[in-house]
């Protein structure tokens, strides 16, 4: 059965840094492009980064670029987020996403994903 298991959420000061990953299991993240989503309490969910498995072309939201950075670990068939400079808009339930379709451009748009990570919390307080 494929899944993607997130882990790295936790609390953190605005100013400091997480690291979020996305490990799968039951398939390779190698082919597929993979992204980022965030939901905060009340607000709609939005895309936050996206990498491509055609080109590892990657895409941010304009709210963390220059703050958040994905990467691949192919040896670890792990995908991560390292978000610095949080800002306590930044709340929220961070969810690990995957397009199956192979060798694909990312988009930051939910119904190009088809697997879906449980999440983990990250909450940005002082």
């Amino acid at each position: 059965q494929l899944q993607l298991v997130e882990s790295g959420g936790g609390l953190v000061q605005p100013g400091g840094s997480l690291r979020l990953s996305c490990a799968a299991s039951g398939f390779t993240l190698d082919y597929y492009a993979i992204g980022w989503f965030r939901q905060a309490p009340g607000k709609e969910r939005e895309g936050v980064s996206c990498i491509s498995s055609s080109d590892g072309s990657t895409n941010y939201a304009d709210s963390v670029k220059g703050r958040f950075t994905i990467s691949r670990d192919y040896a670890k068939n792990t995908v991560y987020l390292q978000m610095n400079r949080l800002k306590p808009e930044d709340t929220a339930d961070y969810y690990c996403v995957a397009d199956t379709r192979m060798f694909r451009l990312c988009v930051l748009s939910e119904g190009e994903y088809d697997y879906w990570g449980q999440g983990t919390q990250v909450t940005v307080s002082s």
